[in-house]
């Protein structure tokens, strides 16, 4: 279940070769990182940078948004198989060329678990340049996830 490379994609592949922010955070986060993941999510949008993450915590899902109101290139990377049907969203921003959907897992796997979670974040963190975390509960999965990455980490809400 350690696997974490690219099994399946939907949209523009070429967006892969890009410099890439991953954006993660806990299940559980605090107030002050909502508006500062907000605060973040607007800043990449105006400065057209592309963002890695797996956009399935509702805060984000709220960064997701914001991020698909502009122009930049987005990766979304599931914890499960390529949707059969993307949504109406996110299905114009697909045929636009500016989103990629990755998945480590084949179409079996349809439900989201704490196995796939992991499997999601450690591709996220293998396929980012840099990483942006809104929020990290001590000692949780994330955690142990950035404690084995080796790369550029911010942290929004300490």
């Amino acid at each position: 279940m350690k696997n974490s490379s690219i099994v399946e994609t939907l949209g523009n592949t070429e967006l892969l070769e890009l410099e890439k922010a991953a954006f993660l955070c806990s299940s559980k986060y605090s107030s002050a990182s909502v508006l500062k993941s907000y605060d973040w999510a607007t800043e990449q949008q105006k400065s057209g940078n592309c963002v890695i993450s797996g956009f399935h915590s509702p805060l984000e899902k709220d960064v997701l948004d914001i991020l698909l109101r502009g122009e930049q290139p987005v990766i979304m990377v599931l914890a499960r198989g390529l949707y059969q049907r993307p949504s109406k969203k996110l299905l114009q921003h697909l045929k636009s060329g500016r989103l990629l959907i990755v998945t480590p897992f084949d179409c079996s796997v349809t439900y989201i678990t704490k196995e796939t979670a992991e499997v999601r974040n450690r591709l996220v963190i293998t396929l980012a340049d840099e990483i942006v975390v809104a929020h990290m509960t001590k000692g949780g999965q994330l955690e142990k996830i950035l404690n084995t990455a080796n790369k550029k980490t911010t942290i929004l809400d300490k």
